[in-house]
């Protein structure tokens, strides 16, 4: 039924305009669309984004939005350049490398954005 169909991560955000700051200037994705001060839609690869203002923001304790990425380690240098920390998690079977989480051939790291709404990006 669905199959067929794009989906797009759903953020929610305190502050929209401080938002955009992070994922514009920070993550550098690219604004598609705004619904004036209340959302915006940002292009990432082949997907899209919609960050929006919600009293609810930062109070998932799950990963929001996920990146496909060839390098983590390389990504997580670029982003600790901006500013960026990173997330660090105990699970079995993981061990870690700096700010890299390492399960067999998956690489992942995590960081969160300034509401506290956590990112992963994965290279498997």
């Amino acid at each position: 039924m669905l199959g067929d169909n794009d989906a797009l991560a759903t953020i929610a955000v305190k502050n929209l305009k401080a938002a955009r700051k992070f994922y514009e200037g920070t993550l550098s994705l690219k604004l598609v669309h705004t619904e004036g001060d209340q959302a915006a839609t940002y292009k990432s690869g082949k997907s899209q984004v919609l960050v929006y203002q919600s009293q609810y923001a930062g109070t998932n304790k799950a990963t929001a939005a996920t990146w496909m990425v060839k390098d983590v380690e390389g990504r997580v240098k670029d982003l600790k350049a901006k500013g960026i920390a990173f997330e660090h998690y105990d699970m079995p079977g993981v061990t870690r490398k700096g700010d890299v989480h390492i399960a067999g051939k998956l690489k992942n790291a995590w960081f969160k954005d300034p509401d506290g709404n956590i990112h992963a990006l994965v290279e498997g």
